[in-house]
């Protein structure tokens, strides 16, 4: 476990290296979500899930909901990452007729929904879920949401939904970057007492770092264990993570870097390599 640990760390630098490259490519895109997300996605997609990129339709794979679309950046590195479509591709994001576009497109595998109205993905996940019981399949459900996402009242009624139904097939994980579009989450709409809310709905909540990603795989575990009830993982994360002009700069909510930009955050990433 230390040594997948060391590896999945490693690993999100250069996922990191790969969002930042694509986003420069295509001049346009979603970083600070997309780096904030990073070892969420690095947990269950390099521990957690159950899938096999050759058969990204297999019947007994575990489903990926991106609730949070305009993330899809850090998902679209980390799916070439496992192997789901050749790492080149990453460089056609955005592009006219490419397959990786700026929100989640059926049509790449992997993907399970086309998805970024906010809001949506969690109603979309309690669906998958309850067909899967009723399918009698062991299968598991993950929706990744985003914290400014959780403003939105159709993550409520989904979330009372799978409580209703007893989905303990169900893990959410809310990336909780603490910015949304128009700034601060607590300015806009300030959500108090996160885990207590979702406690309240009849969920049950836990609260890690979202960027301790042996943090992260043992939230996924204990959600795997919980029954009768839906799981929610609250991972507090840093929206740009890992270069420091970016972390916390609401400028690049849907902005791109430039290429000077790039290089210096290049640097930086690959000096938190030599670190490891």
């Amino acid at each position: 476990m230390t040594q997948k640990i060391k590896e999945l760390k490693k690993k999100a630098i250069n996922i990191r290296k790969d969002i930042l490259i694509m986003l420069e490519q295509a001049k346009s895109g979603h970083t600070g979500g997309s780096l904030s997300e990073v070892e969420i996605l690095l947990a269950l997609y390099g521990y957690k899930l159950k899938y096999d990129p050759k058969k990204p339709e297999w019947d007994m794979r575990d489903r990926f909901i991106l609730s949070k679309g305009h993330g899809c950046p850090g998902l679209y590195a980390v799916l070439a990452d496992a192997g789901f479509f050749p790492k080149k591709e990453l460089m056609t994001l955005r592009k006219l007729g490419s397959r990786l576009q700026g929100h989640p497109q059926l049509g790449l595998p992997g993907l399970e929904i086309s998805s970024g109205s906010l809001g949506q993905g969690l109603s979309i996940a309690n669906g998958i879920a309850l067909g899967l019981r009723l399918d009698n399949k062991p299968c598991r459900v993950y929706c990744l949401i985003g914290d400014g996402e959780a403003n939105e009242g159709q993550i409520w009624e989904a979330a009372m939904t799978a409580a209703h139904y007893n989905l303990d097939n169900l893990c959410v994980i809310m990336d909780r970057n603490r910015f949304q579009i128009d700034g601060l989450c607590c300015d806009v709409k300030d959500m108090l007492q996160m885990k207590m809310r979702w406690n309240a709905f009849g969920w049950h909540a836990i609260e890690i770092d979202g960027h301790d990603i042996e943090k992260v795989m043992n939230a996924l575990d204990e959600a795997e264990s919980i029954k009768k009830k839906p799981t929610i993982i609250i991972a507090d994360t840093v929206k740009g993570k890992g270069v420091s002009f970016i972390e916390h700069n609401n400028k690049y909510h849907g902005t791109a870097p430039k290429k000077a930009d790039l290089e210096r955050a290049l640097e930086e990433l690959a000096e938190a390599l030599k670190k490891l």
